[in-house]
């Protein structure tokens, strides 16, 4: 017998994003404006996870290479889970914890963003990045749950924290998130406001 219908599952997803809304709308809308400034000056973004999160840095990363509703010149992103060359080699000749930071250390320079997603925000490899991201000058951005506030928070300069210790809500909470924010920078880069808005602004 199945344990739980598709309504209950809906209405948990529904309570843990309107909270997550709820609680972080201008720190949502902070982190977009930041990202908005890192492409005006030239910079580029950094995104790692693992598991899930990692195919979510990847899908984050895609939507600001490639386009997200519209077509528009390309924006810098890189997800650095992407080379299992890099990765294994690392993970191989030092230590699974330094698959990150290693590659922050080679790419990164001041002004970048790393975006570090965790869904329980005690991952070793991320917060290893974000260390190392904030010694060399980057932003650091982080995506987790509700255990990770404590242990991720204080190593970035933006954390958004879903309000839940459920995985599955927190990654579909990461992801309707991602979509708002990815949107948003794209409007604020490529998206002129048209005469009758300039005059609106004007009166």
């Amino acid at each position: 017998m199945i344990k739980t219908t598709i309504g209950e599952e809906l209405d948990q997803h529904q309570q843990v994003l309107e909270r997550t809304v709820q609680q972080s709308a201008v720190l949502i809308n902070d982190i977009a404006m930041r990202m908005v400034a890192c492409f005006q000056q030239g910079n580029k973004i950094l995104l790692c996870g693992n598991g899930g999160s990692a195919a979510d840095a990847q899908h984050v990363a895609g939507e600001l290479v490639n386009r997200f509703r519209f077509s528009r010149a390309a924006l810098p992103a890189i997800a650095l889970s992407t080379d299992t060359s890099i990765l294994t080699a690392i993970g191989n000749d030092s230590a699974f914890e330094n698959i990150f930071s290693r590659q922050v250390e080679a790419l990164a320079k001041p002004g970048d963003i790393l975006v570090g997603i965790s869904t329980s925000g005690v991952s070793p490899d991320i917060l290893k990045a974000l260390e190392v991201a904030r010694a060399v000058g980057m932003t650091t951005i982080g995506f987790t749950g509700e255990k990770g506030r404590d242990g991720m928070s204080p190593k970035c300069d933006y954390c958004l924290v879903v309000p839940s210790a459920d995985t599955p809500r927190i990654q579909e909470s990461h992801i309707f998130i991602w979509h708002v924010i990815c949107g948003n920078v794209e409007r604020a880069l490529f998206v002129k406001p048209n005469k009758r808005n300039q005059e609106l602004d004007k009166e």
